[in-house]
């Protein structure tokens, strides 16, 4: 459902990841871990179309997102990190304004607006200017246009960044909650999110894949997944350009 195949991006001589590649198959939640600035954006945006890689390919839903385009955003939903909203309008507002700019229309969007309200528990603010609203009703909000179209993919990045505890414990009782029957790339550098909601882990450094496998694997010979982290992080050299 998500595959990413020797995916390179280049500014200059600076190699923002290189030949990265793996495959995510239909109900996984695959954890996208590393620390900053491993290259974890850098590759979500290219498969959600939203870069250009400078060589290899990404697929979603079997749908390469460079020559199918459109095809592909129809099966995907994408939050990205704070996640643009508009500020002026209530959430009601901006549900309906996705929904007709996905083509959804009558008695269909109103009910996935009234299903995307209930699963993202927006019913208190439903109609309170978005400028107005808490970090965590403002990534609820940002959820809940991302699950409009009901998406068979979902790619999150740092979906519970800035979150309180209670707002954070939400957002990952709602991603498992999607995990059971959607596939799911969660970028994140919190380990906590790894242990509470991956099946699996792959993990970038330097804009290299390092290790691919489960978070019980990516432990083994370590006391604690923290150990591991920083282990991964010291391995590997600096990437040099391709031609490309």
């Amino acid at each position: 459902m998500i595959e990413a195949a020797g995916l390179s991006k280049f500014y200059g001589d600076f190699a923002a990841i290189r030949d990265v590649s793996f495959s995510i198959p239909q109900g996984q939640v695959a954890a996208f871990l590393g620390p900053n600035g491993a290259g974890k954006s850098t590759t979500m945006k290219i498969l959600t179309g939203y870069l250009a890689p400078s060589c290899g390919s990404a697929r979603i839903a079997g749908l390469d997102v460079a020559t199918d385009r459109i095809a592909a955003a129809e099966r995907l939903g994408y939050l990205p990190e704070n996640g643009p909203l508009y500020p002026d309008m209530t959430p009601l507002g901006l549900l309906k304004f996705f929904g007709r700019a996905r083509g959804l229309t009558g008695a269909y969007l109103q009910q996935r607006i009234d299903a995307v309200v209930a699963r993202c528990a927006l019913e208190a603010v439903i109609e309170k200017p978005i400028q107005k609203l808490s970090k965590g009703y403002r990534q609820r909000a940002g959820m809940a246009t991302v699950l409009l179209h009901e998406p068979d993919v979902l790619i999150m990045d740092e979906p519970t960044s800035g979150l309180d505890p209670n707002q954070t414990r939400e957002v990952r009782q709602t991603i498992r909650e999607l995990g059971q029957n959607k596939t799911i790339l969660l970028s994140t550098h919190i380990l906590q999110e790894v242990e509470a909601m991956a099946d699996r882990v792959i993990f970038i450094n330097r804009g290299r894949v390092v290790f691919d496998g489960s978070p019980t694997e990516m432990q083994t010979g370590y006391a604690s997944l923290d150990e591991a982290f920083h282990a991964l992080t010291q391995e590997g050299g600096a990437c040099t350009p391709a031609s490309v």
